[in-house]
């Protein structure tokens, strides 16, 4: 069993409207995520989710946190992965699963060795992770990038042109409470999911990438009627609690992967809110 956990605490509206620049980032932003050979965890009490990245130029095995008081980390936890470097593969209790750039892998509950690996460690994958807890084992699914659901979102008008693919939702794959995409700006737009939403039953997670170099995104979090910032740099995360709308606009286009978690498994429940209502 390993240490290498970072605890976050549910904060409530009351007590976000009184932190500052540095309590936010404290709070909210998950700094590094993408971490060589090892894997670093940030476990968030909003919803038990917990986000991770590893880069594996040597083998990496999925181990248990303190936190999780179990004896192999998928005890009772379901994972889904991204890839978002070169080529590399996730060998799931003796099975290997290879993922290209921007394939996906879901992994049920009860599985217990897990091992990353890189193709070439001179243009290593990088493997995004979200963890949620499971109360059903379902089986282990690749989406490869022609599974996805694809909608296309926005317009070049109000800056938001967009593309939207859904990789571990429950129309793709069985799964317990985790989801997982991807959003992609087009170029000359710069906002997403603007209108801005919340959705009480569910938490999420933002982890920005392919934001260019010296550039940066803006993230808006909070009541629709005491909104917050937090600028952010190329991959890194960020934690939005239920009650927070969770949005964002660039210097320049970016993509961001966006994770669920929480008791609604309908991706269309959200709660907009109009654009001049925003405070």
């Amino acid at each position: 069993m390993i240490k290498n956990s970072e605890v976050r605490y549910a904060a409530s509206p009351r007590e976000v409207k009184r932190m500052d620049t540095q309590e936010l980032r404290d709070e909210f932003l998950v700094e590094e995520v993408m971490t060589v050979n090892e894997i670093k965890w940030v476990y968030s009490h909003y919803d038990r989710f917990m986000v991770a990245g590893v880069v594996p130029k040597n083998d990496v095995t999925l181990e248990t946190v303190d936190e999780l008081k179990s004896e192999y980390f998928l005890e009772r936890r379901e994972i889904g992965i991204i890839n978002i470097g070169g080529k590399g593969a996730v060998t799931v209790d003796g099975t290997v699963y290879e993922l290209d750039n921007k394939e996906a892998l879901y992994i049920g509950q009860g599985n217990q060795e897990v091992v990353f690996s890189s193709e070439s460690s001179n243009n290593p994958a990088k493997f995004y992770l979200n963890s949620t807890p499971a109360h059903k084992a379902f089986p282990t699914k690749k989406i490869g990038t022609n599974d996805v659901e694809v909608v296309e979102l926005g317009a070049p008008e109000t800056a938001n042109a967009r593309t939207l693919r859904k990789y571990i939702v429950n129309s793709v794959v069985d799964v317990c409470q985790l989801q997982m995409g991807m959003t992609s700006l087009k170029s000359g737009s710069v906002w997403n999911t603007m209108p801005a939403h919340v959705h009480d039953r569910r938490m999420e997670v933002y982890f920005y990438i392919e934001v260019p170099e010296g550039q940066s995104v803006c993230h808006f979090m909070g009541q629709t009627d005491e909104t917050r910032h937090i600028w952010m740099q190329n991959e890194q995360a960020v934690i939005s609690p239920p009650w927070s709308i969770h949005s964002g606009s660039g210097t320049s286009n970016y993509t961001f992967i966006w994770g669920m978690a929480g008791e609604n498994l309908d991706y269309s429940d959200m709660d907009t809110a109009n654009i001049p209502d925003l405070r």
